[in-house]
């Protein structure tokens, strides 16, 4: 993890669905833009779509950061410089992303010991079973989870914009998502008071 410009922690947003007309997107941007306003973190987006890891062919573990593949040592160094992470998933057939899964399997020591918020989509489970699937490769990776938003029915959430669509959430999302940034920001405060002591 690196000290951005500003002082402020850094903290990514990964958009984990890839699909084209996905709902990630505009939601990611709408939770971007959310915990950007709280003026507490540098945000940055992490797109999967947009950053195309192959499947995993490295040829030694993640754990030894020895990487040999160009895309993984990019990928490691965009993740590294990251206190915190928020991921905005979709639920496929009660499961998560396998890009998700893909981008979590590159790395190691990047991910370890940081927080994640848990924005999960879909229809009336709200994503809620691809989050608790994703559960085990959280705690295997020592992310630790502070924080989970369910957004149920996605598709009634958004509208058309221009060439887009915008997502506009309930009264219940929304504080969920600012409860969720305030455990964010006390961990990754605790994360950092601990570093410099």
């Amino acid at each position: 993890m690196t000290e951005s410009s500003t002082g402020r922690p850094l903290v990514q947003v990964l958009i984990a669905s890839t699909r084209p007309g996905r709902a990630g997107a505009p939601t990611a941007r709408w939770v971007a833009a959310e915990a950007a306003a709280g003026g507490a973190f540098d945000i940055e987006v992490v797109d999967l779509a947009e950053i195309g890891l192959p499947m995993l062919a490295e040829p030694g573990h993640p754990s030894s950061g020895d990487y040999q593949m160009a895309s993984t040592r990019a990928f490691s160094e965009l993740i590294d410089r990251a206190a915190g992470y928020i991921f905005v998933m979709p639920e496929y057939n009660h499961g998560y992303h396998a890009a998700l899964k893909n981008a979590l399997d590159h790395l190691f020591r990047e991910w370890r010991g940081k927080p994640v918020i848990l924005v999960s989509y879909g229809g009336v489970a709200a994503g809620a079973r691809a989050a608790m699937a994703l559960e085990p490769v959280l705690i295997a990776l020592q992310l630790q989870v502070v924080g989970f938003v369910p957004i149920p029915h996605i598709d009634q959430l958004l509208h058309p914009r221009g060439d887009g669509r915008v997502f506009r959430p309930t009264a219940p999302i929304e504080h969920g998502l600012t409860t969720a940034l305030d455990a964010l920001h006390r961990t990754v405060q605790s994360k950092r008071t601990a570093a410099h002591t």
